[in-house]
């Protein structure tokens, strides 16, 4: 490709919406340009990178035996209808209607139409396994878009589908797709880890995601350094607290605290560590009748030590508590007789439902709210104070330092990307979908599924924020846009510079060498600052006075300097830090 029939658009200013570095630099470097709130046109440059992803997504989801399909974009909501998801999802689920009045949604995913397939077209055990894969345009109507696209509304997946005669054999397609996506995930170049993530209501252990290590990452990645084991925040687990529960040492003591409403402030008034006080969070559960009106609400009490977060994923999974919402201030009133800001489990109101972390367990003489404005009490103890809870649970984040699961040392954390997600589904759409086939023993049985994600769009963003610096983008050479960009000064004014320049192209195309010819005879710092921010990674600058020499120039974009190379040693030295 030579520069001059390409479109290069690079911009010195990002625009004011653009709030993270991967949308800064897109932005500016004309990979993409913004149509409406989440929505981008994927311009030339943008869109080599996009296809690269998709080349190599693509050849390791063949090697593992997986078929590719298409789904359309526009599906009938009667197959989201079997599955309740039509009307279950939210408002990010785009509801459309035709023109005879027939509902249709923008597919942010295909459970449905795939499942559909499946039934169609897998009628016997014989045809098992099966892998069904896309990467397809996707919707999803975001309440907020921002980040580029980190987070647009449409974005381009890579989704698979997994169909197994029983649980062993979905197991063995689960680890398949896990190691095509180590392979994918490899040849991209980038730093990831896969971590555990939790499974929701499906239940079981089987889902892991791909995350990209990035200091701007949303996510956070739980992770011994000493070991594999790995795991995002919600997923990690916190093991037990070692040891009884220290013998009490203090006296009740109620104490001032006037206008010190957080843990933090009341420790440090009494000049003591946060892990001695107690927060507590009020949560409530609802009973509804068939009409949906609520007809019982039952408010609960968690509490966590002061210096630890509520993990919202494990406290879903306590018994009585799936469907909690933190309860209303009115709520918290009637119950503790009290604001937020000094609650505490003694002096209530009326019964609560009393879930104590593992933590606090084992704690003695600790410090809590009053349930009085301005007042907390010290020296609270479990047995003494008030009754052994009866209901005790992890409940919260780990947090750096840690003692590992596996016992290999201690946690430590780093933030991520998700750009990747393989997950056990189980006959959760086979069931709503009676999808079945004849098992061996001839009766119909129902799918055992799979689902596997891979963010296309979302990952070359990915790859921005792991790895830029102050000039730009500095891709991969995997997924670059071009690989090497040959950069001759003066090329219209020297004819060495043009015969030499035309010549190492022409041998470089027939290499194989995803190379640009940067044709355009604009002046050497122009030049150079476009392709450092548009982050080809390979550099070769030929100019009269070097060629006069029998030199030419080359940089890696990681480089902080060029290297003079032999003119006639170019070719093989190129072939070398390719990989050629």
């Amino acid at each position: 490709m030579k520069a001059s029939q390409f479109l290069i658009s690079t911009l010195k200013e990002a625009p004011a919406d653009a709030e993270i570095v991967s949308h800064q630099l897109m932005t500016r470097a004309g990979m993409i340009k913004k149509l409406g709130a989440g929505v981008y046109t994927y311009m030339p440059m943008g869109l080599r990178v996009i296809r690269k992803v998709e080349a190599i997504v693509r050849e390791e989801m063949n090697r593992a035996g997986a078929i590719e399909v298409t789904m359309p974009v526009v599906q009938p909501a009667e197959l989201w209808q079997e599955t309740g998801r039509f009307d279950k999802m939210g408002p990010e689920l785009l509801r459309i209607q035709d023109r005879h009045g027939r509902d249709f949604i923008i597919q942010p995913t295909s459970e449905e139409v795939v499942t559909d397939i499946a039934r169609q077209e897998f009628k016997s055990y014989k045809q098992l396994p099966k892998n069904l894969y896309q990467i397809q345009t996707k919707f999803r109507d975001e309440r907020r878009p921002r980040f580029g696209l980190m987070r647009g509304r449409e974005f381009i997946m890579k989704d698979a589908y997994s169909f197994d005669k029983d649980r062993d054999s979905a197991q063995i397609s689960y680890q398949a797709m896990r190691a095509a996506y180590q392979r994918i995930f490899d040849r991209f170049g980038l730093q990831y880890r896969a971590v555990r993530a939790d499974s929701g209501a499906i239940g079981g252990d089987l889902s892991e995601e791909f995350q990209v290590i990035a200091a701007t990452g949303e996510d956070a990645i739980v992770y011994c350094p000493h070991s594999d084991y790995a795991a995002n925040i919600e997923k990690a687990e916190s093991l037990p607290p070692a040891g009884p529960r220290p013998a009490a040492r203090e006296a009740l003591e109620k104490i001032a605290t006037p206008g010190n409403s957080t843990c933090q402030a009341v420790a440090d008034q009494l000049g003591l560590p946060l892990s001695r006080t107690i927060k507590s969070l009020v949560l409530a559960t609802d009973t509804s009748n068939e009409a949906g009106e609520v007809v019982k609400t039952q408010v609960w009490l968690l509490l966590l030590r002061g210096d630890h977060d509520m993990n919202e994923v494990k406290v879903g999974k306590v018994d009585g508590l799936a469907n909690f919402r933190f309860a209303s201030v009115a709520e918290i009133e009637e119950h503790f007789g009290c604001q937020p800001g000094y609650l505490g489990p003694l002096n209530l109101q009326k019964p609560v439902k009393l879930v104590v972390d593992r933590e606090v367990a084992v704690m003695a003489d600790w410090i809590c709210g009053a349930n009085e404005k301005d007042f907390h009490i010290r020296g609270v103890n479990f047995g003494r104070d008030l009754p052994e809870p009866e209901l005790v649970a992890d409940l919260r984040n780990v947090v750096a330092g840690d003692p590992s699961p596996d016992g290999q040392g201690v946690l430590a954390i780093e933030r991520g990307i998700e750009i990747g997600h393989v997950f056990y589904l189980g006959t959760k759409y086979s069931e709503a979908m009676n999808a079945t086939f004849l098992a061996e023993n001839g009766k119909p049985t129902l799918f055992e599924m799979g689902c596997y994600g891979i963010g296309v769009t979302r990952l070359p963003a990915a790859a921005i924020e792991q790895n830029h610096d102050a000039r730009g983008i500095i891709w991969p050479d995997a997924i670059a846009p071009f690989t090497l960009v040959i950069c001759p000064i003066g090329m219209d004014r020297s004819e060495l510079v043009r015969q030499e320049t035309e010549k190492l192209y022409a041998e470089l195309l027939v290499l194989g060498v995803d190379v640009i010819l940067d044709d355009r005879g604009e002046r050497p710092g122009a030049m150079f600052a476009d392709w450092e921010l548009i982050g080809v990674p390979h550099r070769v600058v030929l100019g009269d006075r070097g060629l006069k020499d029998g030199l030419v120039e080359y940089q890696h974009r990681r480089d902080a300097a060029a290297t003079p190379l032999p003119l006639a040693e170019v070719v093989p030295q190129l072939r070398a830090k390719l990989g050629l």
